[in-house]
């Protein structure tokens, strides 16, 4: 007798935009329930977005507690965190929590989120802006300041030349729970030309922190109120908005004098690969520490559907 079908419902959103088929896409399983880490890569790799997550319902005793339970998967891996799908997430379970209060004609609303990630709570808060669209912000681990590098060796990795790369900020490798190098290029026209070598950049990282991806910015935008533009290349394509290399960046930034400690930073991104993002950012300082990185945006429903398999 054949087996009765798995069928798993998700919400696909596009993060870090107010306008369906920008920013970044996201699949998420709302009761990912039954499902084994096998199957979750597999329905990543069947929704092919950057990233897919799945949602594990607990107690609302243990959630109060310690957050709700979400793994996040590419289509290759499985990540511990990842900016998009953290503040996306929460904008869907918000959702979900404020229809199920309506219903019950609860008047409380909920204007946070904690996610339990693989690198541990991370809170999301939401609030809404002038014209009434709910704004998200997610709190992301401390930071943590690693190695800095040459001008003239990254250029190289970068298919740039080192007059492209300018010489404050500068390039350091940072992690808010995943590690980035930030770049920062000079102009837009240089920023346009990064073309990675990806077996120099293999070797590059191996000789270096370790596993990092490269985060380029620089301080020329296209839209005016934007305080830099970003790049996010993959060995596969680039990433319309990377919100754990922006928090990266935001530290950053802070650290070494480019952005005032609680300045709210915007920084575009998508813009190449016609996906454009808004990502707000900023930081605080206590004593000589860089604390307290926050990441926001807005994200919007795009569908809906359920898997059968």
């Amino acid at each position: 007798m054949p087996r009765k079908p798995k069928r798993y419902s998700f919400v696909q959103v596009d993060v870090f935009s107010t306008r369906p088929l920008e920013g970044n896409s996201l699949a998420v399983f709302t009761d990912a329930r039954g499902l084994s880490a096998t199957e979750m890569q597999a329905l990543a790799r069947e929704m092919n977005l950057s990233e897919t997550t799945f949602v594990f319902p607990r107690p609302a005793a243990v959630e109060n507690k310690r957050g709700v339970r979400v793994r996040i998967f590419t289509t290759g891996d499985e990540l511990p965190f990842a900016g998009h799908p953290t503040l996306g997430t929460a904008a869907v379970l918000r959702a979900m929590r404020t229809a199920r209060r309506k219903s019950a004609r609860a008047g409380k609303k909920t204007d946070a989120i904690v996610l339990e990630l693989g690198v541990g709570p991370i809170p999301v808060v939401f609030s809404q802006d002038s014209r009434g669209k709910l704004f998200g912000e997610m709190r992301q681990r401390e930071p943590e300041f690693g190695s800095l590098h040459r001008r003239d060796e990254v250029a190289q990795v970068a298919g740039l030349v080192a007059t492209d790369i300018a010489d404050d900020p500068p390039i350091q490798t940072v992690s808010t729970g995943v590690p980035f190098t930030l770049v920062p290029v000079k102009t837009l026209d240089a920023i346009r030309k990064v073309r990675l070598d990806w077996n120099a950049m293999t070797e590059y990282s191996r000789q270096h922190d370790g596993t990092f991806s490269f985060y380029f910015v620089t301080r020329e935008t296209l839209d005016r109120r934007a305080s830099a533009h970003a790049r996010m290349i993959f060995s596969n394509g680039e990433d319309p908005a990377t919100g754990s290399a922006a928090g990266c960046a935001s530290a950053w930034m802070v650290r070494h004098g480019a952005a005032r400690p609680e300045e709210s930073v915007l920084i575009e991104q998508g813009i190449e690969v016609h996906r454009p993002s808004r990502i707000f950012v900023r930081a605080g300082m206590e004593g000589d520490r860089v604390v307290n990185v926050r990441v926001g945006g807005y994200t919007v429903e795009v569908l809906r559907g359920e898997v059968r398999f």
